[in-house]
C-alpha cells in the first residue's frame, strides 16, 4: 500500500569529530504540505537536510520515499529519487542564460550531439509558466535578473527533476514583503501539484503564514511535530529553547533617563545614493532604520563609519564636527559598525574566535609595546566568551566552525568591546535562531543603558518596533519620516517606506 507520507525520516544520526550532530530524528513530510523544520542554530536542521538530500550519509537510521526505503549515493542520486533542495545561498551562474542554468549540465541535445536549443528554451518556458513568468524570455542572463527571480530560477532548477520533495532553506532571508508573497504564492502552486515541501526558516511569522505542519528539532533531537493551525509562537519558542522566554525585545528601564543628542546627522548625501539624511540619536537611544530593500539605509549606515564617502552634509559626535573618511578613522573617535553580512564584511572566517574578538582595537593589547601581548588578547577573549555565552570548546577555534548564532554573537562582542559612543547595527539578528536573537536584543539594550547611542537597520518591522525608541523611515535614499515606536504600527510603517503616504515627524 503506498504511504501517506511523501518523505520519511527514522531514528537518523550523523556524528562529526567530537559532535553528534544528529540523534536519532524522524521526520514525516505528507504529499502537498508545506512542512517546516524549525530550531536554534546548531539544532540539526542543516544537518538533516544535507542528509536528506544525499550530501551526508547517515550513521544510524533509515530514509524512505513513497513509503520505500532508499539510500542515496550522491546529491545526483537524490535529485533521481525525488529530493531537490534550495539552499541558502544561490548556486546561479550570473554570466549563463535562465535556461542553460536551469537545465545545467543536462541540456537535451539533438541528434548530433548539439544542444537543442529550441526544446531547451520550450522546456524552461513551461517552467517559467508554472509560476506565471511567461513574459521572461528563456534567454535572459540571470545576473540581470533582480534577487527574487534569480530564486525563482533556483527553485525551477530543482524542480525541473521533478521531485516529489522540495527542501527551501531560508528562502526569504534575502526578499523584500512583496517579494516574499510572490514566493509563498509559488510555493502553493508546488503543493497544488503535489510536491511536498520543507521550508526552513528563522522568521516564526512566516510559520504561521505558509506552513501545515511543523517539526521542532533541539540539540541534534526531534522534539515533537504539530499541525500549525493548533499551535501559537509561544509553543515553537519554548520547544526551540526548551525554555521560555518572556518579553523577547525587553524595554529600557524608566529610571535610565535618555540623555544629550550623541550622534546627529545633517543633510547627509552621495548623489545617486541618498540626500538630505538628517537625524539623531541621543545617549541610551536606539534609533532604527526601516524601509524596503535599496531605500539607503545600509548606505547611509557605512557613509557614517566611513566605509563609504559622503558628499554633503555635516555630522556631529557629541556635539563637535566629524568626518571619519575610514573605518579606522571612525573607530578612533568611537562609532562602530557590525555588518548585515558577517561571512564576507564581518568576521574572520579561517581566524580563531580570540583574534576575531580584537580585530578591530589591536592597539589596546600592545600595554606600550610595539607588540600584542598574547596573555591581554587570550584574557579578553575568554572573559568576552563567558560574557557573550558564546558556544564554543575554546579561544582557538577558527570561527567558521561556530553556528550562526555564536559567529553573530562573536560580531556582536567584537564590536561592543570597543566600547562605542554609536554603535551602528545592520541586520543583528539576520539568519540566528530566536534564542540567539534574545540574547543579541539583551546586549544591545544593555549598551543603550550603558550611555551608547545605537542605530538599528533592520529588514524585520517586529523587531524595529520592539526595539527602538523612535523610527527613521528611509525611501528612495531619503527619510520618509520619524516615528515614535510607542505608536508606530507595522502598517504605518511600511505605508510610509512604499510612499502611500507623506511625512509623519516627531516635533
Amino acid at each position: 500500500m503506498k504511504s501517506e507520507y511523501a518523505l520519511e525520516a527514522r531514528g537518523i544520526t550523523k556524528t562529526f569529530p567530537g559532535v553528534r550532530a544528529l540523534d536519532g530524528v524522524d521526520l514525516r513530510v505528507r504529499g502537498g504540505e508545506v512542512h517546516a523544520l524549525v530550531g536554534e542554530n546548531g539544532a540539526g536542521k542543516s544537518t538533516l537536510m544535507l542528509t536528506l538530500s544525499g550530501i551526508y550519509k547517515p550513521d544510524e537510521g533509515e530514509i524512505l520515499v513513497g513509503g520505500e526505503p532508499v539510500v542515496f549515493t550522491s546529491p545526483e542520486d537524490a535529485a533521481k529519487k525525488g529530493i531537490g533542495i534550495v539552499f541558502q545561498e544561490l548556486s546561479l551562474v550570473p554570466s549563463l542564460s535562465i535556461a542553460e542554468n536551469v537545465f545545467a549540465n543536462r541540456q537535451p541535445v539533438d541528434r548530433i550531439g548539439f544542444v537543442d536549443r529550441p526544446v531547451l528554451r520550450k522546456k524552461t518556458s513551461e517552467l517559467l509558466a508554472l509560476f506565471e513568468l511567461d513574459s521572461l524570455d528563456p534567454d535572459t542572463l540571470v545576473r540581470s535578473l533582480p534577487l527574487a527571480q534569480q530564486q525563482v530560477v533556483e527553485i525551477l532548477k530543482a524542480i525541473s527533476h521533478n521531485p516529489g520533495v522540495l527542501i527551501l532553506d531560508e528562502p526569504t532571508s534575502s526578499l523584500t514583503e512583496n517579494e516574499i508573497k510572490d514566493l509563498f504564492r509559488n510555493i502553493r502552486t508546488l503543493t497544488a501539484r503535489g510536491i511536498a515541501c520543507i521550508y526552513i526558516s528563522h522568521h516564526l511569522n512566516e510559520i504561521f503564514d505558509i506552513a501545515d505542519t511543523v517539526t521542532i528539532l533541539r540539540d541534534g533531537r526531534f522534539v515533537c511535530d504539530a499541525r500549525v493551525k493548533d499551535i501559537d509562537e509561544d509553543f515553537l519558542v519554548s520547544n526551540m529553547v526548551g525554555r521560555t522566554i518572556v518579553d523577547m525585545y525587553g524595554m529600557r528601564n524608566p529610571a535610565d533617563k535618555l540623555g544629550d543628542v550623541r550622534f546627529e546627522a545633517r543633510g547627509l548625501g552621495r548623489e545617486g545614493v541618498f540626500s538630505g539624511v538628517g537625524f539623531t540619536v541621543r545617549a541610551g537611544e536606539i534609533v532604527a532604520f526601516a524601509g524596503l530593500v535599496g531605500a539607503g539605509r545600509t548606505e547611509v549606515g557605512r557613509a557614517i563609519f566611513g566605509a563609504e564617502p559622503v558628499e554633503s552634509g555635516e555630522m556631529l559626535l557629541d556635539g563637535m564636527k566629524v568626518n571619519p573618511r575610514s573605518p579606522r578613522e571612525a573607530i578612533a573617535i568611537g562609532i562602530g559598525y557590525l555588518s548585515e553580512d558577517r561571512k564576507s564584511q564581518g568576521l574572520f572566517l579561517d581566524f580563531s574566535v580570540r583574534a576575531n574578538l580584537v580585530a578591530n582595537h589591536l592597539d589596546d593589547f600592545c600595554a606600550g609595546s610595539p607588540f600584542i601581548r598574547e596573555t591581554l588578547t587570550g584574557d579578553w577573549a575568554n572573559k568576552a566568551i563567558s560574557d557573550y555565552r558564546i558556544a564554543t570548546p575554546d579561544a582557538e577555534r577558527p570561527v567558521k566552525n561556530l553556528s550562526g548564532g555564536n559567529q553573530q554573537k562573536v560580531l556582536a562582542a567584537e564590536w561592543i568591546g570597543i566600547g562605542p559612543k554609536l554603535l551602528i547595527v545592520d541586520e543583528p539578528t539576520r539568519g540566528v535562531d530566536v534564542g540567539a536573537k534574545s540574547e543579541i536584543y539583551v546586549l544591545l539594550r544593555k549598551l543603550a543603558a550603558g550611555g551608547a547611542a545605537v542605530m538599528l537597520i533592520s529588514s524585520d518591522l517586529s523587531e524595529v518596533l520592539g526595539l527602538a525608541d523612535r523610527i527613521v523611515v528611509m525611501k528612495s535614499g531619503a527619510v520618509a519620516g520619524i516615528l515614535d515606536s510607542s505608536s508606530a504600527t507595522e502598517e504605518g510603517v511600511i505605508a510610509l517606506a512604499a510612499g502611500a503616504v507623506q511625512g509623519a515627524y516627531l516635533s
